[in-house]
């Protein structure tokens, strides 16, 4: 049974103490909550007389969770992060994802598979919004689990506790060349052609020891070939974007070309299982109909 105490303690209280966590500072909560730094100590008060505990060092520069208060704020997080999912479980009837799909992508996907989402993600989900933010997996990955993301595009990655991966594509990588290297205007090279000492790298594709590991967007990782020489490993997605670009010609790598897989991964949680499933499917519809993308099959 909860108790009296508890029982008084609202959402709200709980999402004033978790803008203190979050600021580090009553007087930067404060004003984020629109709130008076009195009136926010006071909340704040409240909680930690109803769970019998405190939560916060007080008396420094910084507000800091004691060690009994970071335990608690997890679970005031969990508490809080369930209240969302009731909410969107309560709206779940009306609009698929609720009305709007939080996507989470990497910035060398994002722009490149967008422009086939534009026009068919209405047709499949009319009246949802699709939201994109764009990063690198991990941090992409941990904005899924503590819920400020609905969805994730990126590479494959195992014990995930709470999250769905499916499986969605593969996609090999091509040949990027300064417009006057002696292997540009061929259709397709060899691995074993190209001088691995030369190569400009995105940081997801490198391999240890081998050429400049570069951690830029594709257009600027192209701008690099162009000024040093060499060559870069680019996504297949990008051709079209990356061929537009001056004195930069592509190439197809012959045989088994390397690449990387790509997979959706959602909360055991959520509660758009079916909405998220079909949208997986869209994404393997889509892929199947861009040249040198490959189906993964499901487990």
């Amino acid at each position: 049974m909860i108790s009296s105490h508890l029982s008084a303690v609202s959402l709200r209280d709980l999402i004033l103490v978790q803008a203190v966590h979050r600021h580090g500072s009553f007087n930067s909560a404060a004003r984020a909550m629109h709130i008076s730094p009195s009136g926010l100590s006071h909340q704040v008060q409240k909680v930690e007389q109803a769970l019998g505990a405190p939560l916060f060092e007080r008396g420094g520069r910084r507000v800091v969770p004691t060690a009994g208060g970071q335990r608690l704020l997890e679970q005031i997080d969990a508490v809080l992060l369930a209240a969302e999912h009731l909410q969107q479980a309560a709206r779940a009837g009306e609009t698929a994802f609720g009305g709007e799909l939080r996507l989470g992508v990497l910035a060398t996907l994002g722009p490149y598979l967008l422009p086939h989402l534009i026009e068919p993600f209405p047709q499949h989900f009319p009246g949802a919004r699709l939201s994109l933010s764009e990063g690198k997996p991990r941090g992409l990955l941990r904005r899924l689990h503590e819920g400020e993301l609905d969805a994730v595009l990126a590479p494959p990655a195992s014990s995930l506790s709470g999250i769905v991966m499916c499986p969605l594509f593969f996609e090999p990588w091509e040949v990027l060349l300064r417009a006057d290297h002696p292997l540009a205007g061929k259709r397709t090279v060899s691995m074993e052609q190209l001088d691995a000492s030369q190569a400009i790298l995105m940081a997801e594709s490198h391999a240890d020891g081998e050429g400049y590991v570069q951690d830029v967007s594709l257009e600027s990782l192209a701008a690099l070939v162009t000024l040093r020489g060499g060559h870069a490993l680019v996504p297949a997605l990008a051709h079209d974007r990356l061929a537009s670009m001056p004195d930069i010609a592509l190439a197809k790598i012959k045989g088994e070309a390397p690449g990387r897989e790509i997979a959706l991964f959602w909360r055991e949680a959520s509660p758009w299982h079916g909405d998220l499933q079909a949208f997986a499917a869209l994404l393997r519809k889509l892929a199947k109909q861009r040249p040198g993308l490959r189906l993964i099959d499901a487990a």
